[in-house]
């Protein structure tokens, strides 16, 4: 399903946070986390522990208070969920950013939306974004970034599509997937 959405962006992720299978494009936007050694590619250990997050978000610290709202969700809803647990701890104890926003306790539905990155490829690019809780696999979330028709950010795509393919010519999702 991933593979024949087009359009833009598309990825499943767990709780967790970790991206368990992409589209081209949504590994193209995210390429950095995939390039973390010793980690599976995950948009929490990317946003807090990678300095290249910052270049990438268009505004990183409400990419930040999302990312930590998201796991203060899934903590909410899985208390016991080791993984998690461990996570959480090696957030806290890595970075200073979040840790102080955990201690906010700020908890919040994250579905839907606007999200501007800035990739080193073709530039920035603005896109709505929705994020479906799979009712088929619970605790999984779909999310799908789509750009403005006739938009820059439409243009930019393009380019990234066109750079993807060159860039990523095998099966991106298989990369990705780790057992959910």
């Amino acid at each position: 399903m991933l593979d024949g959405f087009t359009a833009g962006p598309a990825f499943v992720r767990n709780g967790r946070m970790d991206l368990l299978a992409v589209n081209a494009l949504a590994r193209a936007i995210y390429k950095d986390a995939f390039d973390m050694p010793g980690y599976p590619p995950n948009l929490a250990i990317f946003t807090f522990l990678d300095d290249r997050s910052r270049e990438l978000q268009g505004d990183w610290d409400w990419a930040a208070d999302v990312v930590v709202s998201i796991l203060h969700t899934e903590a909410g809803r899985d208390p016991r969920n080791k993984e998690l647990h461990d996570l959480v701890g090696e957030l806290s104890t890595r970075s200073e950013e979040f840790r102080g926003r955990w201690s906010a306790h700020n908890v919040r539905h994250h579905g839907t939306g606007f999200k501007t990155f800035r990739h080193p490829v073709v530039g920035e690019l603005t896109f709505a974004y929705e994020a479906l809780e799979m009712n088929s696999e619970p605790g999984l979330t779909l999310t799908f970034y789509a750009a403005e028709p006739g938009s820059a950010s439409e243009e930019a795509l393009r380019l990234l599509a066109s750079w993807a393919a060159t860039e990523f010519p095998q099966r991106p999702d298989a990369q990705a997937k780790t057992d959910a």
